[in-house]
């Protein structure tokens, strides 16, 4: 299989629907895919439920397709910061619905996506307000929280290098959910710096196999 590369990011974003849930990677602005969510704010789709990381940061990226109100949930593990002034201000005058889920919880509801497991047990949050209205077990002596997948119609993530298979490498902390999320959307879209010839890529290098890829924008200044 040969993932679709594009040098367009406004084709590559074509077919999200308006209602969609769409993954998002990034830690901060570290990996996020900010061609892709531009793109995306030009194709116009809307009332998206978006997963990721944290609730934008200033005004570009994730920020600025909150700010254009496209987004009506938001599914994060840390919406509030000095800059996320944008997600902020949408919160408080009622505009945007929140869940928020602990940051290794989220992770593991995607990977759980991935794998095809159907739920699992977790004691993070167990006994706070995160836990209310979930199925709870004593294992081990430990409360247990019932946790389910997120599964994504579209994932957005960002990485350093692609081959024309679409395998993908990642730098450093760019990393973080790009891995987990391209395993739990039905549709991925990789915005990566440079793109390489088939076999350019080490095979033990590779952190997300092109399997589970199915466009590659190369960044413009790349």
């Amino acid at each position: 299989m040969t993932a679709r590369v594009y040098v367009d990011a406004d084709e590559a974003v074509e077919g999200i629907r308006d209602g969609s849930t769409v993954l998002v990677g990034g830690f901060g602005m570290a990996g996020m895919p900010v061609r892709l969510i531009d793109a995306l704010i030009r194709q116009g789709a809307e009332d998206l439920t978006v997963v990721s990381n944290n609730a934008g940061n200033g005004d570009k990226g994730l920020a600025a397709l909150l700010a254009k109100r496209r987004v009506r949930r938001l599914v994060c593990s840390f919406p509030r910061q000095a800059d996320s002034y944008v997600f902020d201000g949408l919160y408080r005058a009622g505009e945007i619905e929140l869940e928020v889920v602990p940051q290794g919880t989220l992770a593991e509801r995607m990977r759980a996506a991935g794998a095809g497991i159907g739920a699992f047990f977790c004691p993070t949050g167990a006994g706070t307000m995160l836990a209310e209205g979930k199925e709870t077990r004593v294992i081990d002596g430990r409360t247990h929280v019932l946790e389910y997948p997120i599964k994504g119609d579209v994932a957005l993530i960002g990485a350093y290098r692609a081959d024309r298979m679409g395998n993908l490498v990642y730098r450093k902390t760019a990393r973080n959910f790009g891995p987990v999320m391209a395993t739990a959307a039905t549709t991925v879209i990789a915005q990566v710096r440079e793109v390489v010839d088939t076999g350019r890529i080490d095979p033990e290098a590779v952190v997300t196999p092109g399997i589970y890829v199915d466009r590659v924008v190369q960044e413009a200044d790349a």
